[in-house]
């Protein structure tokens, strides 16, 4: 009996001299050791095991401890200490003298925390990054531009059949299909300093029409994400893009990238917004977003459509989307060598969304859907079709060196008057007003975006915008005025105080039938229609002001377009 006591003493002597270091565990993964004698289990965590939650450390403590990710999951990082660990290790060697300094204390946890997805970097040299944004020179306005690398896995979707006419689609991972493991990059530009960011994240689906990435809704709203104070992330998404990196100059900074084929792009873009939105985001230098709003436009919109009606409902990623330039379709949910899964055509946004969507069409857009995209405005959705623009126009190409000081805007004017036929298209192409009213769009999405979070605040939505009028479809003629500018939809000074005609349609090589056409009005038809500057000076004002106070125009936009218009060698 004595013999018991003393070892029940010396048990209780052990017990006040050691002192408790628990592991804790973030996703789905293990913590094992060296010496074996120590570690947790994702299930052992999950019921609090003394293994875990206290983790007794007597004497000296000498361990080295390993991150474990299960399948489909990855490490990211450790928490508390080995911050700046490069692997999945994490090594502790204190002294005995230092441990009974502790004696009794419980110290803060070893935390190992696992994802679907791990961002590295940032990738240098920055000068290195493929991806031709343009724009102001970027510290000059108090931003960066930094590249990184995401890994993981991804999976495809299975739908529920038969697919449904109202785009509520059902889709499951595919069961059939391993995970894709995949690695691509992600392109950030945002505020250097903190307190310039304005709490939203633009994720954009990097789009691949030309058979390398492009980023044309940072070209063209560029101005608005900078003076706003927005950070805005490109994903290179599907394999197209990724695997165009992977050649020429840029093969060795990107050899390591993988895409496993454009059936996990929805996935892989639902990672990329959840690294986004972490808490003190690597993406974003430590800064955490109150807001993650994707975007898409062109060939990246029909994908916005697919993710939107299908992959959204259960992944919950974005908070908004923005859907620039769609057709009547979406893309396929999956494609070969998957089986393929066509999203039935015509595909409306589905109507019962917990997040808001914005629609931007231009005048080209509305007739190549062939009206097929229309749907009725809803609490969470709104549709904008802006008379007088095209698809592509001019700015696409001069946004790149817009640097957000007006000559932008004067420049596109000049365009009215004197256009642009960069490809030899059979006419000038469209000098409208399509990136000035995207830029509105924005921030009216970001403003909705804002007030559906803020519980004491009221809901803002951006405007109901006019249907462009047409006066048959299949196909689409719109109504238009003796200039031949259309009428309905979203207006702009452009076509209210015309001083040229723009139309969406072009001919000649395959992108211009994209870029629309500009046809300036004669000399003799300006002076007829505006005796004088001060004339046509004064309607080009009106216009401005009804646009601004329709919410169609942003007020740093229209004192913009003002000054260029004032500019103008009237009436040439």
């Amino acid at each position: 009996m004595k013999l018991v006591k003393l070892v029940s003493i010396s048990i209780a002597i052990l017990l006040l001299q050691a002192c408790s270091h628990p592991i804790e565990i973030e996703g789905v993964g293990d913590v094992t050791s060296a010496s074996g004698d120590r570690g947790c289990t994702l299930e052992e965590s999950q019921l609090g095991a003394d293994e875990c939650a206290v983790n007794l450390v007597v004497y000296e403590y000498q361990e080295t401890y390993y991150a474990e990710p299960r399948e489909g999951w990855v490490f990211d990082h450790w928490g508390n200490y080995c911050l700046e660990a490069a692997g999945n290790s994490c090594s502790f060697n204190v002294s005995a003298e230092t441990v009974r300094n502790f004696w009794g204390e419980t110290l803060p946890p070893l935390q190992a925390v696992f994802t679907k997805s791990k961002v590295t970097g940032p990738v240098l040299p920055d000068s290195g990054i493929r991806l031709g944004t343009g724009g102001p020179v970027l510290s000059s306005v108090g931003y960066q531009k930094k590249e990184f690398f995401l890994d993981g896995t991804a999976h495809s979707y299975t739908p529920t059949l038969p697919l449904p006419s109202d785009g509520k689609l059902v889709v499951t991972a595919d069961p059939e299909t391993a995970a894709g493991s995949f690695k691509t990059r992600l392109v950030v530009i945002r505020p250097i300093n903190k307190v310039d960011f304005n709490g939203t994240v633009v994720v954009e689906w990097l789009n691949v029409s030309a058979g390398a990435d492009t980023p044309p809704d940072w070209i063209m709203a560029h101005n608005e994400l900078v003076r706003s104070g927005y950070a805005w992330i490109g994903v290179s998404a599907q394999a197209v893009g990724v695997n165009a990196l992977k050649t020429g100059a840029s093969a060795a900074r990107y050899a390591s990238l993988v895409h496993p084929s454009d059936s996990y792009s929805y996935d892989i873009f639902s990672h990329a917004g959840r690294r986004a939105g972490d808490t003190a985001s690597k993406l974003l230098g430590g800064i955490t977003a109150d807001r993650v709003i994707a975007a898409g436009e062109s060939q990246s919109a029909f994908r916005m459509v697919t993710y939107i009606d299908a992959v959204h409902p259960i992944e919950q990623v974005y908070d908004g989307f923005l859907v620039h330039s769609r057709y009547g379709y979406g893309s396929d949910i999956s494609q070969a060598p998957l089986p393929v899964h066509s999203f039935p055509a015509p595909a409306p946004i589905r109507d019962d969304l917990n997040v808001p969507v914005m629609v931007v069409q231009a005048e080209g857009d509305v007739i190549g859907s062939n009206l097929d995209a229309r749907q009725p405005d809803t609490s969470m959705f709104r549709l904008w079709e802006i008379a007088g623009t095209a698809h592509a126009d001019a700015y696409t190409l001069a946004g790149l060196s817009d640097p957000g000081d007006g000559s932008g805007a004067i420049k596109m004017f000049g365009f009215l008057r004197v256009p642009s036929n960069p490809f030899g298209c059979d006419r000038a192409i469209n000098a409208g007003a399509h990136h000035w009213v995207l830029q509105a769009a924005v921030h009216g999405l970001d403003t909705w975006v804002r007030t559906l979070q803020d519980p004491n605040a009221a809901v803002v939505a951006p405007p109901h915008g006019a249907q462009l009028i047409d006066l048959s479809n299949t196909p689409v003629v719109l109504d238009r005025d003796p200039h031949g500018n259309a009428l309905g939809g979203v207006r702009s000074p452009h076509v209210d105080a015309p001083v040229a005609t723009l139309d969406s349609e072009n001919g000649g090589v395959f992108f211009c039938r994209l870029f629309g056409s500009t046809t300036p009005f004669t000399v003799d038809k300006i002076l007829n229609l505006y005796p004088t500057q001060e004339d046509f000076s004064a309607k080009w004002l009106d216009a401005l002001n009804v646009s601004v106070a329709n919410g169609f125009l942003l007020p740093a936009d229209a004192d913009e377009l003002e000054a260029a218009a004032n500019a103008w060698e009237f009436p040439n």
